[in-house]
């Protein structure tokens, strides 16, 4: 190769990888990522309907199905059935401290009441799992005071922030929905595609 060549091609050279380190430089004064080369998370159709269909054949209520470390938070995904109720069971309000939820109607419907003013509140036991590995502590009640009904169908979305009570008073036939939990403190463990794997190839652990 002609040196005047060689010497052209090294400076090229020298010239990418120097434009490719200035791109990735991050700029010390712009705000930085809150989660440092963090993956992202894909949940197939296909394993939400395991959930689904272990659900019915299991009779389960709520079901995690990953609990993802964002940075500053953990983001829990849940899948949610419930069967046909007439009127609600007694102290069935419930209430989380730390976690925020956002629900999205997957199918059936039901009446939903929200509102932050529970009557006889009762600490649950921090031994459940759901406190332990869903929703984090929090408190049941015998009902909403002043609460808002919501009458849910199919691809509604209802945000219910940390502290506010929620309380299905009637379903239909049916109810089952996608829950996103918010979790700000990490009181809630991690669950990746592995563990979601292991337990959906078992029967799950019976018990709240």
């Amino acid at each position: 190769m002609h040196p005047t060549i060689r010497t052209l091609l090294a400076v090229a050279v020298l010239a990418i990888a120097a434009s490719g380190s200035a791109h990735a430089q991050i700029n010390p004064t712009d705000p930085q990522p809150t989660c440092t080369m963090c993956p992202g998370t894909y949940i197939p159709t296909s394993e939400l309907d395991q959930y689904a269909k272990k659900a019915l054949a299991e009779k389960l209520l709520d079901q995690q199905v990953r609990d993802i470390d964002i940075g500053k938070a953990h983001v829990g995904i849940g899948s949610v059935h419930r069967g046909k109720l007439d009127k609600p069971a007694p102290n069935s309000v419930a209430e989380h401290d730390q976690i925020s939820e956002v629900y999205h109607v997957v199918s059936g419907g039901g009446t939903l009441v929200l509102g932050p003013d529970i009557a006889d509140r009762q600490r649950r036991p921090a031994t459940m799992r759901t406190v332990v590995e869903f929703n984090g502590p929090g408190n049941n009640g015998s009902e909403v005071r002043n609460g808002i009904a919501y009458d849910l169908k199919p691809g509604d979305v209802v945000v219910i922030p940390a502290g506010t009570g929620h309380w299905f008073t009637h379903i239909d036939d049916h109810i089952d929905y996608l829950m996103i939990r918010i979790d700000p403190d990490k009181v809630t463990p991690l669950k990746s595609e592995a563990q979601s794997k292991d337990y959906l190839s078992k029967p799950a652990a019976k018990g709240e």
